[in-house]
């Protein structure tokens, strides 16, 4: 049976796809840096294993996909999902410090770097895959914080450099959703607004709309390299 890790997957988006995942028939890690008890009890319920890990700091990120590929023996699919995200206007070029920074750039950019960098023996021998969550924000520059958009941004580019790498071992390919509608975002009324009044779908996303996407890319076999954008068609219309 494949094994998929999918990181910060206790809520939103990454809840989703490991729920989505496990229903393609896989064995699935479920990953939190601090929600034990629900990821222990996602888990369980899924058949799959739970891993705890702090991906702002470099060794803990490493030794993530060894721990896995311990507990399963094998890694196909790699989802790096986890994320953090202040929502502050991009204009307002004060709102974040250099630690603000650097801790952004520390869990959405080096830490997927470090995951894909660990997990790549095991994806070459499984001929694996990866799906990198990224942004509508990190392909077209406006909204979210400029330290947050760049952030991803980055993280669309290392994609599509290590999916030229790596083919045709591993494929690599990118999620760039738009607004999605999680407790997080709940409260983000002007997006909200904005994705409701401007996008042509009149909504925002689902978690379960994103699941199905990276769902899709894992699939298929000849994908590789590309940053997919789920915005409810938002970037015709701005």
């Amino acid at each position: 049976m494949k094994v998929a890790l999918v990181t910060g997957s206790t809520s939103g988006i990454g809840a989703a796809t490991v729920r989505r995942l496990a229903a393609d028939g896989m064995t699935v890690a479920v990953h939190s840096r601090s929600s034990r008890s629900t990821g222990e009890a996602l888990a369980a319920e899924l058949g799959g294993s739970y891993h705890q890990a702090d991906l702002s700091d470099d060794a803990a990120a490493q030794a993530l996909v060894p721990e896995v590929v311990r507990e399963h023996g094998r890694l196909d699919v790699l989802v790096n999902n986890a994320g953090i995200s202040w929502p502050v206007p991009h204009t307002d070029l004060d709102a974040l410090s250099a630690d603000d920074w650097r801790r952004l750039l520390d869990v959405n950019l080096i830490a997927p770097w470090l995951l894909c960098t660990a997990a790549l023996p095991a994806l070459r021998s499984s001929g694996g895959s990866i799906v990198n969550v990224t942004s509508h924000a990190g392909v077209r520059p406006k909204g979210s914080s400029i330290a947050y958009a760049a952030s991803k941004a980055a993280l669309n580019h290392v994609t599509k450099l290590l999916a030229a790498a790596l083919g045709p071992d591993v494929r690599v390919n990118a999620v760039a959703p738009g607004l999605v509608d999680t407790p997080l975002t709940a409260s983000w009324t002007a997006a909200q607004d904005l994705w409701k009044t401007s996008s042509p779908m009149r909504r925002a996303a689902q978690p379960a709309d994103v699941a199905d996407l990276i769902s899709a890319v894992v699939h298929n076999s000849y994908l590789t390299g590309e940053v997919i954008m789920l915005d409810g068609g938002l970037n015709l219309c701005r």
